[in-house]
Parts: C-alpha cells; structure tokens; sequence
C-alpha cells in the first residue's frame, strides 16, 4: 500500500537514512521503533510529503486516504469539541458541516432567491454523504469522545477552553472518525489516561485501516501490532511480530554477531601470533606471508553496537517514620462537583499505593493535598515525620530558563562530582552535546526527564508522583522502573503506564465511588494481584 525505497535523508550534518526501504500493507498495525533522533517522526513526515527525501522514493496509491496524528494539533478554538473533531475527520466532516450550512441557508428568508441553488448542491452531496457514513458521523463522534474521556458537558463545550493534553485527544477524535486506508499515529497515548488507552486499543484492534505508529507504550504496542520496523543506523529492519518478540529477536541477534565477531578476531589474532612469531623464520616464512595474505582478504566485521540504557546507582533515602500521611474527614469539591466526601485514608512506611480512577474522580486532586498544594474543605491531612518529593507536570515550572541542562544540575548539586552528575544526566536520556542545551529549549518531555532525575539523585523518602512517565521512551521508563523496585522509601503515585504499575504498586487505591459519596476501595495486595482478582486492569474496564 505504502512503499518507501531507497530512502536517503539527512537533517543538516545528521545521517538519518541510507538507502533504506520500508513496506506497510493494507490493514497491518505497525510499530515504528528506534532511540530519539532516529527518525521516526520524519518517516511520518515523508509519508505525508511534508518532508520529501533527499534521494529515493515514497510511492502511495492515488486514491488512498491517511490520518494523521502528530503532538503538534495546531490551533483549536471558536466552536465545539463535538463540531472540531467532526470538521477535522476528512471528507464525511466537510460535507457534514457542508450540509449543516445548506440546511440553515434553507431556513434563511435572506436566501429565498438562491434556494434552486442550495436545493440542487444539497441533492448533489447527500449520495455521496450517506455513503461516507455521514448520517451516523454525530453518533459516532460522541462515541469516540466518550471513549477518549470527554464527558456530555465537554463534548458540547468550547474547545478552545481545553487544555493542551485535552485537545490532543480531540486531535486522536478526528484522526480516528476519518475512516481513512491508513492511520499515521505518532505517540497517541501520551495524553490518554489508562481507561482511554484501553478504549483506544480496543478501536485500533477492530479497525480495518493500516496503523503505522510510534508509542512509549509497551502493553499498548505489544497488543495491537503485528509488525515492528525498528529505526537503527539509517535503515529500517523489519520483526515479524510485537515489542516483546523484537527484544528478544535482537537479543539472539546481538549474541550471535558479538560471537561471530569474537570468533573472527580470535582467528585473525592467532593468524597474528604466527606471523609475528615465524615472520623471519626462513623454514615458515612462505607460511607467514600467506597468513598476512589471508588476513588482508578478510571482510572484517565491526564491533556490534550495544544501545543500552546509562545506568546509574541511586542513593537510598534516610529511614522516614512508620505513619507517613494521614487523612481523615476529608472533603473537597469545585463548586457543586463533589469530589471526596469523609475521605480516610493512610499511608504507612514502605507502601507503594497506586491510585486508580475513572476520569474526573479525583486522583490528581488527592496527590495535590497530600503533597500541600490543595487545601482539603475539611478534614485533616497529616504528614508524618518524612522528606517528601512531589512530581507533576506543574514541577517543570521550578526549572530555569536560562540555564543548561548541566547547569540545573550543578546549580542543585554542586559539591557532587563532575562524573556523577553526568552519569545522572546519561541515565534520564542526556549525553554528549545535550548537557549544552538550554532548560528553555527543552520539550515538554525532557523537562519532565530532567525534574525526576534532580528529584532521584537525592531522593526524599516519600515520593508523591502524578503520571510519572509521561513523554518517556521505553528505555528510560525501563530504567526508572528497575531504579524505582529498588526505592526503600514510600510511595503514592498515579500512573497510566502498565509497566509501571505492575512494577511498583504494591497497594490499590482506587477513588472512583468517591464522587458519589461512597468509600474508596483499598485493596492491600499489588496492581497485579488486583487485576486478577478483580478481572479489571483499569476502573471499569474489564481484561
């Protein structure tokens, strides 16, 4: 369907692609991996014909259709989210919002002598309307948006109202209703609590598109995608099968081309040893020079290349007390939302809680008051005798424009190392030339990086996190979580990350009868443990 061939394209003195080729056939759901700078989102970009190769070709046919998501929705203001995402879902929403016109010009007295016109052009495009689908699209717009966690209020609300992550989804909402050949999806879950995501697998696996995605997703990845195109050195090397089935695949193939290479220069090495022992051995000289002769035709092979996560040894906090926060009596609502009602809860030493929830019950809101940054109604919240730490992606604030990233970190810990710092640095994805770069100039993503490596390398012995993992790869999700398993302090976190909460949470929590006046669930086993029992991996949405 899709077919890239013989791609070359460098970004100024970057070498992203030599002579590569990549195939997406028709309703195949593929994975698009590789480190950050590889390349990916230009692959997105050439497919598109926003960024054409230097040299090769990018073949699509005439009349497919693609949908494309990028982090980058533009503008979205002046109407409702219902009416934004069916204007944005390809030619079903322009003739929608065409025919919605034509019905008003209809009932317009001003358009009386126009009406053989709009008659006429609304004949023309109601065929070609009921055969897109058009007569459903509303119903099937709502759907979508109630699936990406929008409420009835929301959906009829001003989009320009939503904030940056909300609009995203409106952005995924009219890549989706588009029923396009192909859906070009570029981090679709970044912005998506862990009931969307579940939402969104389930539409993606069910849809008849071809997928080609990147995702820092691993569940996510593993359970929709057949195929995985891995970005490595400027070429594009296909896995017949999910995330899982390429690691191992690239294990076994790291291990046989670091034996092939170790056999080789173990041969080449012994062929060396004759010659330096017999070169001027009249009786084996003859021997020593075929030797020579033998090494100098050998197609030598390279060092394989290992990418591998920095690894880097965390401290352990200093012991806290056994009651580490209490909250007992606890109200709070916005208005007439009512959101915690006589809430008790407590957290001991040691416990790692994650907390769970339907959209809009108060997760974020809980995390805020215990770390100090929302006062409750009424009730109390007490902390016990702990240093916390408190992550959200209001801590990117905290950080200073005007420094480089070494500079935070120095300006934090100077007496520390040059080496530990930048071991620490290279751990959260920042080597080389990146510890020059401007706090200002940083993504969203690397911010967030940056804010849980100055929290980690001294860490506190509480840690409040809410959605942690947010704009993190796979490799430094990796590493956070193997950092994290190891933390002797306590934990209260909220996460849409699987990997995460299967990793850590040792304690459920979960908030969503709050609203209603009810009491929260505790269940005192691991997320794991929880979703067995419960044959649920989010509030409401069954495995």
């Amino acid at each position: 369907m899709i077919t890239l061939s013989g791609i070359n394209k460098r970004h100024g003195h970057q070498i992203l692609f030599v002579d590569a080729s990549l195939q997406l056939n028709p309703g195949e759901k593929v994975g698009l991996t590789g480190p950050n700078g590889a390349g990916k989102s230009t692959v997105f970009r050439m497919i598109v014909g926003e960024d054409p190769p230097d040299e090769g070709d990018v073949v699509l046919p005439k009349r497919v259709t693609l949908g494309y998501f990028r982090q980058d929705v533009g503008e979205m203001s002046g109407s409702a989210v219902l009416d934004e995402a069916i204007a944005g879902s390809g030619r079903a929403g322009e003739l929608h919002h065409e025919i919605a016109q034509l019905e008003a010009n209809m009932s317009d007295p001003d358009k009386a002598d126009q009406m053989d016109k709009i008659l006429e052009r609304y004949g023309e495009i109601q065929g070609e309307y009921q055969d897109s689908g058009g007569y459903e699209l509303e119903a099937k717009a709502k759907e979508v948006l109630l699936g990406l966690g929008f409420d009835d209020d929301q959906i009829k609300g001003d989009v320009g109202a939503l904030s940056g992550g909300w609009k995203m989804r409106v952005g995924i909402a009219k890549v989706l209703l588009g029923n396009f050949d192909v859906l070009l999806l570029d981090e679709p879950t970044n912005h998506l609590d862990i009931e969307s995501i579940l939402w969104l697998e389930q539409f993606l696996n069910q849809s008849k598109a071809a997928v080609l995605m990147t995702c820092h997703d691993r569940d996510f990845m593993n359970r929709i995608v057949d195929r995985i195109i891995d970005v490595d050195d400027g070429q594009f090397i296909a896995y017949g099968g999910d995330y899982d089935f390429m690691m191992r695949e690239q294990e076994v193939r790291a291990t046989q081309k670091e034996a092939a290479y170790e056999r080789q220069q173990a041969m080449i090495a012994k062929m060396k040893r004759f010659i330096d022992r017999f070169g001027t051995h009249v009786a084996k000289a003859a021997q020593a020079q075929s030797k020579q002769k033998k090494i100098d035709k050998i197609d030598q092979l390279e060092p394989p290349r290992k990418r591998e996560v920095v690894s880097f040894q965390f401290r352990q906090p200093a012991r806290s007390g056994d009651d580490v926060v209490k909250l007992q009596g606890v109200d709070k609502a916005y208005g007439d939302k009512r959101i915690y009602q006589g809430l008790d809860f407590d957290v001991q030493r040691g416990e790692r809680w994650c907390v769970m929830g339907q959209n809009g019950s108060g997760k974020t809101t809980l995390l805020k008051m215990v770390a100090g940054h929302l006062s409750a109604d009424a009730g109390t919240v007490k902390l016990g005798s702990v240093k916390m730490g408190y992550f959200a992606q209001q801590s990117l604030d905290l950080l200073d424009n005007s420094l480089t990233i070494y500079e935070q970190v120095d300006q934090q810990f100077h007496l520390e190392s040059i080496g530990a710092k930048r071991a620490l640095l290279g751990a959260f994805g920042f080597s080389g030339d990146d510890h020059e770069k401007r706090v200002a100039n940083l993504s969203g993503g690397e911010k967030s990086r940056l804010v849980l490596a100055l929290m980690l390398f001294d860490p506190p012995n509480f840690l409040v996190l809410d959605e942690p993992t947010n704009h993190l790869d796979l490799d430094t999700k990796e590493m956070l979580v193997k950092t994290l398993s190891t933390f002797e302090g306590t934990m209260l976190f909220v996460s849409h990350d699987r990997t995460f909460l299967r990793g850590l949470a040792n304690r459920v929590l979960d908030v969503s009868a709050c609203k209603h006046g009810q009491p929260a669930d505790r269940y005192p086993g691991s997320y794991i443990e929880w979703v067995e029992k419960t044959g649920m991996e989010a509030p409401g949405v069954h495995s």
